[in-house]
C-alpha cells in the first residue's frame, strides 16, 4: 500500500450538539484524517500529546494499523477543545481551547516518514507546515488551514499554498483569504499561486473542486442519522487523499472527482456518532456500498425538449427522450 504522512493535532474533545454530548473524546485533525485515510493507504501520524493522554486511544490507533512512531509524548497536558453546535450544524461555537503541549509543538518526522510519497498538512500553524515541507519531498502534498492563520500569519500561509499541490479551505475561509465572495473566483486566485487543485468545503452543502480546466460541485451525502459533525472536514480529506494514494497519486480530472465523492462518503460516517466511533468501525466495503448509493443520488438522464436543444443527438443512433 502507498503511505501517507499526516501532521496535525491530536486532542481530547468535549462536544455538545442538539443530539447529545460527550466529554474528552479522542479527537484532533490528525486523528480523524488518519482513521479515514487508513482505509485506503498506510498512514503515519505526526503529532503531540501530554502524559495524561489515555493509552486506550493510542491502542485504538495502533490496532487500526496507524503508525504512531511520530506521536510525541511531552510533559504536560494534552490539547483540549470544547465546542457547541446549534441545530444548524454549520454553526459552531468554540467554548474553550487549551493548547497545552500543542503550544510548543514542533513536528519531528522519523526518517521513514520522510519517504512517504503523500503528505497531508492538517490545520496547524503555517510556520510548522513549512517546517514539515523542509523535511520531506513528497509526490503529492495537501494542506488545510483556518481563519485564525489567515488573519494572523497570512504571509506564512501563502508560502505554504505556493508549495503544495492541493489546498483545502472552507467557504468562509476562502472568501476571507481571496477577498472575493465568489468561491470559484477565489479558488482560481489560489490556483494562480501554484497548486494543481483547490477544494472548498461547504459543510452539509458539500464541496467544490476547482482546477485549471474544470469546476466540479458535489453535494454532501444525504443522511438520516446526525449526531456530531466534528472532524467531518478532516475525514473528508482522509477519504479524498486516501483514494488518490490508492491510485498512485493520479490527479487527472476523473481521479479528483471520484476522490471528492469518496471524501464526502467517508465524512458521512463521521457525523453519525460522537467522536471517531463510526469512522473507526466502517470498512472499505461499507464505503463502496455508500459510494454506489451516492452515485444513484446524483445520477440523472439527459432530457431533450426538442431536437434543436440537443442537436448532437440528431442522427446519433441514440433513442430520443420525451
Amino acid at each position: 500500500m502507498s503511505a501517507i504522512t499526516v501532521v496535525g493535532s491530536v486532542a481530547l474533545d468535549t462536544v455538545e450538539t442538539p443530539f447529545g454530548q460527550t466529554v474528552e473524546n479522542l479527537g484532533g485533525a490528525a486523528v480523524y484524517f488518519s482513521i479515514a485515510a487508513n482505509q485506503y493507504a498506510d498512514v503515519k501520524l505526526v503529532g503531540v500529546v501530554g502524559k495524561d493522554f489515555p493509552q486506550e486511544h493510542i491502542s485504538l490507533l495502533t490496532k487500526a494499523g496507524i503508525d504512531t512512531e511520530g506521536l510525541q509524548v511531552a510533559d504536560g497536558d494534552t490539547f483540549r477543545w470544547s465546542g457547541q453546535y446549534e441545530y444548524d450544524l454549520n454553526v459552531r461555537h468554540t467554548l474553550d481551547t487549551q493548547l497545552n503541549v500543542f503550544a510548543d509543538f514542533h513536528p519531528e518526522l522519523p526518517d521513514h516518514y520522510k519517504e512517504s510519497p503523500f503528505l497531508f498538512l492538517a490545520n496547524i500553524d503555517p510556520e510548522l507546515q513549512l517546517e514539515v515541507l523542509e523535511q520531506v519531498d513528497a509526490k503529492l502534498t495537501m494542506m488545510d488551514s483556518m481563519d485564525f492563520w489567515i488573519e494572523s500569519k497570512r504571509d506564512a500561509l501563502t508560502a505554504v499554498i505556493q508549495r503544495v499541490d492541493i489546498v483545502m479551505l472552507n467557504d468562509s475561509e476562502m472568501r476571507q483569504y481571496s477577498g472575493t465572495y465568489s468561491l470559484v473566483e477565489g479558488a482560481r486566485k489560489v490556483l494562480e499561486m501554484g497548486p494543481t487543485a483547490v477544494i472548498v468545503k461547504k459543510g452539509e452543502h458539500g464541496a467544490i473542486l476547482v482546477t485549471e480546466d474544470e469546476v466540479f460541485s458535489a453535494p454532501a451525502f444525504l443522511f438520516t442519522e446526525v449526531k456530531d459533525p466534528t472532524g467531518a472536514g478532516d475525514s473528508f480529506a482522509g477519504g479524498f487523499m486516501g483514494f488518490l494514494a490508492q491510485h498512485d497519486g493520479a490527479i487527472d480530472g476523473s481521479a479528483l472527482r471520484r476522490a471528492v465523492i469518496h471524501g464526502a462518503v467517508v465524512a458521512s460516517f463521521t457525523i453519525e456518532e460522537f467522536g471517531v466511533g463510526a469512522l473507526h468501525s466502517m470498512s472499505l466495503v461499507d464505503v463502496q456500498e455508500r459510494y454506489r448509493t451516492f452515485q444513484q443520488l446524483i445520477h440523472y438522464e439527459e432530457q431533450c425538449l426538442s431536437s434543436d436543444l440537443c442537436p448532437l443527438r440528431t442522427g446519433s443512433g441514440l433513442p430520443d427522450q420525451a
